[in-house]
């Protein structure tokens, strides 16, 4: 697998496709409701299989000048329990030590909070509920002292 940002109209679009059918779509939501302020300075990660097909996204972005958000992880439903997500992951967390942020933050949505713990992220509280069905909790993770 190939993991790195979208880089041409045609990918960028294939890559909110994505974001929206896996974390809109189920919900009845519209398109564009997968899409928010912070894409345009944010730091995108897209995962490509062997035949250069779109299978898992995630998105970083800035929220003071050390702490980054990850947002919008998506593996197509019937790829999931690959290690799609986990190379993503990885990615952002790279890029994030890259930028010089020494934090992440993130809402996980109930399914994710293991996979989230199992990466060294911590339970911070209760999160949101997105379209009142959809649970979530704060996580933390600090990258200082991490390889």
């Amino acid at each position: 697998m190939e993991v790195r940002s979208p880089e041409t109209e045609t990918e960028f679009a294939v890559y909110y496709d994505l974001r929206w059918r896996v974390l809109r779509e189920p919900w009845g939501q519209p398109i564009g409701s997968e899409r928010d302020e912070h894409d345009v300075t944010a730091t995108h990660v897209a995962g490509y299989d062997e035949a250069k097909r779109l299978v898992c996204v995630g998105r970083l972005h800035a929220v003071e000048t050390d702490v980054g958000q990850v947002r919008y992880m998506a593996v197509k439903e019937l790829l999931r329990g690959r290690g799609l997500g986990q190379a993503v992951l990885d990615e952002i967390e790279r890029l994030a030590k890259q930028q010089g942020m020494r934090t992440i933050v993130l809402d996980a949505r109930e399914a994710a909070v293991g996979f989230y713990l199992r990466n060294g992220y911590v339970a911070t509280g209760d999160g949101h509920t997105l379209f009142g069905e959809v649970r979530h909790t704060k996580m933390e993770k600090s990258l200082t002292g991490s390889a």
